[in-house]
């Protein structure tokens, strides 16, 4: 795979609204603020793209803007790396435009940038992969950057750090801490700490040899179901297949797939249905393992453990849970195709 650049201090980074707008909302104008001076305190100069601030409805409706906003940035050689403002649910849209733009995947492959986001940029990680682009998965502009306590969560934000430097080598271990979620982010909250945890668990083998290594492949699971179902979109598998951004079962030989659960904190029935997809995909027969993100608030915890285990009970595969990406906080970031060898003994996932 091509890997960009680590970040550096002087870096212009582009802001993108690939998914959700609301970022250009009113009620996201102190995140606006808040983000602009954490990039800075890190040495970084964010440039928010065109059509980023243009608000909710207009990103909605304008799915080609937004894929003009990321080629913009990958067409800019002064910018060097992007970060997704937060998630949403339909960037799918955006990927005819961008694979069929032959100026766009010259870009990425001539003039390679870090990327950033995740959720719902599952599949825009996925597009990039299939144009063979190394990208990072785990975190946001408005939910990371933009954190509206005095700072980023430690663990957070020293893995943001991270990016400054060659990701191999580098170890993810668990978070002493875990945190509820805010049920306010207004401006009325700057200042407010999340409520914080004690982990008493840390990574849990659920089954299958404690050590195995692979390439990194995977994302939101809800956004990954809905690439190959029609549940939520109609013409979402249909765009999907069309240019190849799901990864074919053979292509998921070797890997590991890394799976986290979103904010909706599907029913344990619904990540049943989910997992079971996966299955008849046939993406279990062909993996060296499975790595699990932290449910959100630790909701379902016990109950997606054992949706995990029944539905994998007939493989060897082993499994990997409680481990801080994705949704649940505070989170670390996963590097795209990079080679893993995961220690659950020592409860270490090393990046080689």
């Amino acid at each position: 795979m091509i890997t960009p650049q680590p970040l550096k201090k002087g870096d212009k980074i582009a802001i993108v609204s690939l998914s959700s707008g609301m970022l250009g909302e009113t009620f996201c104008a102190h995140e606006v603020r808040l983000g602009t001076m954490r990039m800075r305190e890190f040495g970084l100069e964010p440039v928010f793209m065109e059509n980023s601030l243009k608000g909710m409805n207009y990103i909605r409706n304008h799915p080609e803007k937004r894929a003009a906003d990321l080629k913009a940035a990958f067409l800019d050689s002064s910018i060097s790396g992007i970060i997704c403002a937060i998630g949403g649910d339909d960037t799918y849209r955006t990927i005819p435009y961008l694979m069929e733009d032959e100026e766009f995947i010259s870009a990425v492959k001539n003039d390679p940038k870090f990327f950033l986001g995740f959720s719902d940029t599952t599949v825009n990680h996925l597009m990039f992969h299939k144009l063979g682009l190394r990208t990072f998965y785990g975190q946001a502009f408005i939910c990371d950057l933009a954190e509206l306590a005095d700072d980023m969560l430690p663990y957070t934000k020293n893995a943001f750090g991270e990016c400054f430097a060659p990701h191999s080598g580098r170890k993810i271990v668990s978070s002493d801490v875990w945190y509820t979620d805010r049920t306010d982010y207004s401006e009325a909250s700057v200042g407010i700490d999340y409520k914080s945890h004690k982990e008493t668990r840390g990574f849990e083998l659920l089954q299958g040899r404690p050590v195995f290594s692979g390439e990194l492949l995977g994302g939101c699971v809800e956004s990954m179901y809905e690439m190959l179902t029609d549940d939520r979109y109609a013409d979402m598998p249909e765009i999907v297949q069309k240019y190849g951004v799901f990864p074919e079962p053979d292509e998921w030989k070797g890997k590991i797939l890394f799976a986290e659960t979103s904010e909706e904190k599907p029913e344990p029935e619904k990540l049943r249905k989910i997992i079971e997809k996966f299955k008849e995909y046939g993406i279990f027969s062909r993996i060296n393992g499975v790595i699990v993100g932290k449910p959100k608030d630790e909701q379902y915890y016990s109950e997606y453990k054992k949706v995990w285990s029944d539905v994998l009970s007939d493989t060897d595969i082993p499994v990997l849970y409680n481990v801080n990406f994705g949704h649940a906080l505070p989170r670390t970031i996963l590097p795209y195709g990079a080679e893993a060898c995961v220690d659950a003994e020592n409860k270490v996932i090393t990046i080689k």
